[in-house]
């Protein structure tokens, strides 16, 4: 009995654990199922969620395409606006332009008398032609002067009065300091490069324009027909180096300008006007000829987009030096507060000398290295000017007036047509009138104008209208 107990138990028991087995195999099997139904599902997400992060961008996409899009059409609308209204506003100009002109030609009467350039200028409705159109002004310039010929004798005025007088042209001649027989013969100025019109702006600061017309009589080395130099880092001198390179300082002495003629022409491709004022030795010509020159120079105010102070020149209408890739075209001429009792000379330099001035307590000055020359129409602008401007004065000659036609910024004009006297005028209107001297004008003298005592003054020549051209 005891035994088929235990073989009965035995096989409940084995019956049992055969169920908790099954039981423990159905809930691993629900507990795998499960995992696996919840990974799918997270996978699912996943890939919902990447689905939509994916649309998403490619939404951002589509509307940053869109706005570029609509605002390249908006720059190109715009452009093509602003060019319409910019063809509309010239188109306006110039008929408006043409308008007055036919208004001016129509109104204006001929002189019936010879004039000169200038004078047929100094005319109000014929100097407003100029302005507008400088070919036709021109134009009807020769074209009242032919008629004028034709109907000589000449007509009394329509008011009655006697025909206009017509200016005679002088300019000025300088012996300079070191050739044999010289005289050492200047125009002391007091024009100041640190202050030219009382408004205390440097032209270091404002930029400038020099525009003259000279004649070379001499080539000797370091000689100067404008000039004036208080100290190494504060000059403002032009003049030559020698027979066949200029001398143009304007600020420190490592700046100084003594590129070849030659040189610049060729650099500039200017060799055509070579021959003008040139040997065949590319050294300057000493025959009478004469050349306009004009420096400009930008000013620490007028900084360009790579950081130059610029400084240009011209000769006869022509950009020959300055923006051509030369070296040390870049001045900063830093302002001096140093000044002398003299200001800037013409026929030679003005420099400081030892001691100072018991009345102004500026420093003495000295006058040297002057150059034998001739020199004409002399004009100063506190600002630079651009290459038609230059143009515009060279073609105009000896007869163009930069009190009434050279725009703004004027601060010296010596015309030098008084003819005769010592005193040469400041037709600016700022008042830096000239004194025709020479060097013992100064407080000291250097041993080079010693050796011939200075004595004398500058000499007038009369001279034909527009000689330059």
């Amino acid at each position: 009995m005891d035994l088929e107990y235990i073989k009965r138990r035995q096989k409940q028991l084995e019956r049992k654990r055969r169920r908790a087995e099954k039981l423990e195999a159905e809930k691993e099997a629900a507990r795998v199922a499960k995992m696996e139904a919840e990974a799918r599902e997270q996978a699912e997400i996943s890939a919902r969620r990447k689905r939509l992060l994916e649309q998403q961008q490619d939404e951002r996409f589509r509307q940053k395409h869109i706005q570029r899009k609509e605002k390249l059409a908006e720059q190109k609308w715009d452009n093509e606006l602003d060019t319409l209204l910019a063809q509309i506003k010239k188109r306006f100009e110039k008929d408006n332009k043409l308008e007055e002109i036919r208004i001016i030609i129509q109104n204006r009467e001929p002189s019936l008398q010879e004039l000169d350039w200038e004078s047929w200028l100094s005319i109000p409705l014929n100097r407003k032609l100029a302005d507008l159109d400088f070919e036709r002004a021109m134009e009807m310039f020769k074209r009242d002067n032919l008629m004028a010929k034709r109907l000589k004798p000449q007509r009394r005025s329509r008011a009655g009065g006697r025909p206009r007088k017509i200016e005679p042209n002088y300019a000025l001649s300088f012996t300079g300091n070191d050739a044999d027989g010289s005289r050492a013969d200047l125009v002391a100025t007091q024009f100041n490069p640190h202050d030219p019109d009382g408004s205390g702006k440097p032209l270091a600061e404002s930029g400038f324009t020099v525009a003259y017309w000279y004649r070379p009589d001499e080539s000797y080395n370091n000689s100067f027909h404008i000039s004036w130099k208080v100290h190494t880092n504060s000059r403002f001198d032009f003049g030559l180096m020698d027979a066949d390179q200029p001398y143009i300082g304007v600020g420190p002495e490592n700046k100084k300008l003594t590129t070849k003629w030659e040189t610049m022409l060729s650099t500039s491709g200017n060799d055509d006007i070579k021959s003008t004022f040139l040997d065949d030795d590319g050294k300057i010509l000493k025959n009478g000829t004469w050349m306009h020159i004009a420096v400009t120079y930008a000013g620490t105010d007028n900084i360009d987009g790579d950081g130059n102070y610029l400084r240009k020149i011209y000769v006869n209408g022509r950009h020959i030096y300055g923006g051509f890739g030369e070296t040390k075209q870049s001045v900063n001429w830093t302002r001096k507060a140093d000044t002398m009792v003299q200001g800037v000379a013409f026929g030679m330099r003005a420099v400081q000398a030892s001691g100072t001035d018991s009345e102004s307590g500026l420093r003495n000055t000295k006058y040297n290295n002057g150059n034998a020359c001739g020199l004409n129409e002399i004009a100063f602008y506190k600002e630079e000017k651009n290459a038609a401007w230059v143009a515009s004065v060279y073609d105009g000659g000896t007869s163009y007036n930069h009190k009434n036609s050279g725009g703004s910024g004027l601060v010296g004009y010596w015309r030098f047509n008084e003819g005769n006297g010592t005193t040469a005028k400041d037709s600016s209107g700022l008042g830096h009138h000239g004194t025709l001297t020479n060097a013992s004008y100064g407080t000291a003298i250097d041993n080079a104008v010693d050796i011939l005592p200075p004595s004398g003054t500058p000499g007038w020549n009369k001279t034909p209208k527009g000689y330059g051209r």
